[in-house]
């Protein structure tokens, strides 16, 4: 991998056969469109699924930056591992800041991932919801019973539920006044239902797909977070620094094409040349595009994370203008390379399938550039507002930011066919 030996080690870790163990397990789990089983254990075993574990629970509490570092290595390797592995982490992370959970249920949590991947993930769309960036509250409801609570409904595009230890079901109680929970729920709970439905472009091990919850029992205070239904709704502003962690994920997918790019141009020799199409002026000059394209969204995302507090605007604006880039540069390499770079071997038809996503996640770029749109006329207004020489105050930020879960891909270029439903609990 090139020019990549820096970004292969993070926060003193050297991830350099990690990616290695993701980049050639990734084609056949693409192919197959199966759980990346393989891939999973490799980033358990490296002790990467952790490391956002708060310093109190005797773990490293990796910063937000080299969250986003790690996330771009593992999706140079693997950006469907990247993303199942940045929904445990995320979790983590969230504990770590907000110490919500049930101190008995994440210290087992933290118990049993002593002894192999436990993946957990916020199960937050919904069919006719959406995603809760655009608003409203769950349908999924949570019924009161003499043990704890008793969850149905439907959650969409579950990264990962395959293999997931723990569900994070985000659901609406059937009390009055209702309230708003995420209810912590075991994989092996009867009552639990994987729908096979993700049939997407990109991102195709990921196993994003639907998962039915049928009188899901849980204990009562296994529950995250309860708030009255008021209070519940999302905060987009607040999602622009973990939405500048997942963008990283993309980041590693382009550099992925842009190694496969170089490569070919090195050692493609046509026998009316007469030595590497890499030497001609016209892949120089690609080849110097691309790395403009991809420098300029690696310093985007990273000076932007980098700094301990940015308002959500600038990180808004890096997260987009980051994206375009990466999904800018691919492009560029494959359409270099004409057939090759179409072709399975080469392995930029993959690449160029999974950088399609990178601005589908929510909150998606309408919803984005109507924040800035709204910010550039707040400025204006407070401007006029101010005495001269007085300093505006920056707008608060909601403290609870929320899940990665809420950032899934909801693919727009999806494959046909028809759902699949299997049973994983009785």
């Amino acid at each position: 991998m090139r020019d990549g030996g820096a970004r292969l080690h993070v926060a003193g870790i050297d991830l350099t056969g990690v990616v290695e163990t993701l980049a050639a397990t990734a084609p056949a789990a693409d192919a197959a469109a199966a759980f990346p089983r393989a891939g999973i254990r490799a980033v358990h075993e490296a002790g990467l699924l952790e490391l956002t574990v708060a310093e109190r629970y005797g773990g490293r509490a990796l910063p937000l930056g080299d969250v986003a570092r790690l996330i771009a290595a593992l999706g140079r390797g693997d950006p469907s591992v990247a993303l199942i592995s940045l929904m445990t982490l995320s979790s983590h992370l969230n504990q770590a800041q907000h110490n919500h959970w049930p101190e008995e249920v994440y210290r087992r949590v933290l118990a049993e991932s002593g002894r192999g991947p436990v993946l957990l993930n916020a199960a937050r769309g919904e069919p006719d919801l959406g995603s809760p960036a655009r608003g409203g509250l769950p349908q999924t409801r949570a019924r009161r019973t003499a043990r704890g609570w008793s969850i149905s409904g439907t959650k969409r595009f579950v990264t990962g539920c395959e293999g997931l230890s723990y569900f994070l079901v985000w659901a609406s109680t059937d009390e009055t006044p209702q309230r708003v929970g995420t209810f912590i729920v075991p994989a092996g709970t009867p009552g639990i239902r994987i729908i096979e439905t993700w049939k997407s472009l990109g991102l195709r091990a990921s196993g994003s797909h639907d998962v039915a919850f049928d009188g899901v029992e849980v204990g009562r205070d296994d529950v995250i977070g309860m708030t009255s239904a008021d209070d519940a709704g999302q905060d987009n502003r607040a999602h622009a620094a973990v939405t500048l962690v997942l963008t990283a994920l993309y980041l590693g997918v382009a550099e992925a094409a842009q190694d496969g790019f170089l490569a070919f141009a090195e050692g493609r020799v046509p026998a009316n040349l007469g030595y590497p199409i890499a030497r001609t002026e016209r892949f120089v000059t690609l080849a110097g595009e691309i790395d403009l394209l991809i420098g300029g969204a690696r310093q985007l995302i990273f000076d932007a994370l980098d700094q301990e507090a940015g308002e959500p605007e600038r990180l808004l604006r890096a997260r987009l203008l980051a994206g375009r880039q990466l999904r800018q540069a691919v492009q560029l390499a494959v359409g270099a390379l004409g057939n090759p770079g179409l072709s399975v071997t080469t392995g930029l038809e993959r690449h160029f399938r999974d950088i399609q996503s990178v601005l589908v996640h929510a909150p998606q770029e309408d919803t984005v550039v109507g924040i800035l749109g709204r910010a550039a006329f707040s400025a204006r207004a407070d401007a006029a507002a101010v005495p001269h020489g007085k300093e505006r105050r920056q707008p608060a930020v909601a403290a609870d930011e929320p899940t990665f879960a809420d950032l899934q891909p909801p693919s727009r270029l999806p494959h046909e066919g028809a759902a699949r439903t299997v049973r994983i609990s009785s």
